[in-house]
């Protein structure tokens, strides 16, 4: 699939259009970046800011979509995207910080024409992404950094759970692309916060969001989700290790949390889903 989408990347050192070139992706300045042999490639620069997901936290995370426990959010995303696209934006869907390409393959199959690339920090995620979808080509990048995407690219951008570059989402989105959010409300998996000693979602999530986007994009709709999931020990477990929680809890200290819960446990999953236009 990268032949296909290398046209919307860019040189992530000097910003010059890449092609393909025998394995691997190479612009004109002599920058040339592999293709792994899992099908994705790296265009990271240098340094990254923050920790990519571990083998095991993507392992948790895939096994635990793959179930099915998260499909009313993509179901939702589904929706609020057909809703909200508009036919006259060109460009890739692009799911940033995409893990698995859980969320960006239910989205792929609504638009079946559209070309899709997922970026993530995890060279463990990408691995899983370029295998997600036929459609779906997988980049590993950094996105509190410069995206290795051409000016106007993409026509729709995805962010599930994952960082927010305002500038960055405004420079390579079209004009009249859509950029879908979803973030966590207050009370998403309030039942585990104090049995197995989670963090809490900040009660101003919402209106951080909010302030970070403003100086870019505006507000075009706006749904909540709220239900329930009944899970059994394994997901629980699985739920907790495919977050940022994992990186503060002990496996075995949380097993055995986990074993002191009911089975199945019901868990409140509460989102809440953002469209945006860009703004100028």
């Amino acid at each position: 699939m990268l032949n296909h989408i290398v046209r919307y990347l860019h040189c992530p050192h000097c910003t010059a259009p890449l092609a393909t070139k025998d394995r691997a992706l190479a612009c004109s300045n002599g920058h040339s970046f592999d293709v792994a042999k899992q099908g994705y490639v790296n265009l990271l620069p240098g340094a990254v800011k923050y920790s990519a997901d571990t083998r095991e936290m993507v392992d948790a995370r895939a096994e635990f979509l793959n179930a099915g426990h998260y499909a009313p959010i993509a179901d939702a995303l589904v929706a609020l995207a057909r809703d909200t696209t508009d036919s006259s934006a060109e460009g890739c869907v692009l799911d940033i910080g995409g893990g698995t390409g859980y969320y960006q393959s239910h989205v792929m199959d609504s638009f079946p024409e559209a070309e899709g690339i997922l970026l993530d920090i995890s060279k463990f995620a990408a691995r899983r992404a370029a295998k997600a979808h036929a459609r779906i080509g997988a980049v590993v990048a950094d996105a509190w950094q410069a995206l290795p995407l051409q000016d106007a690219s993409a026509a729709l951008v995805v962010n599930t759970f994952a960082p927010r570059n305002g500038p960055e989402l405004r420079r390579i989105l079209h004009p009249q692309g859509t950029l879908l959010v979803v973030t966590p409300r207050p009370d998403h998996l309030q039942e585990l916060i104090d049995a197995l000693d989670l963090m809490r979602v900040d009660e101003r999530k919402e209106q951080r969001l909010s302030d970070q986007l403003a100086p870019h994009f505006s507000t075009t709709a706006s749904r909540a989700l709220t239900t329930t999931l009944t899970l059994d020990h394994r997901a629980l477990t699985q739920l907790v290790g495919m977050g940022p929680n994992a990186w503060h809890r002990d496996g075995e200290a949380l097993a055995a949390r986990v074993a002191t819960l009911p089975e199945p446990y019901e868990v409140t999953l509460s989102v809440t889903l953002t469209a945006y236009r860009p703004l100028g």
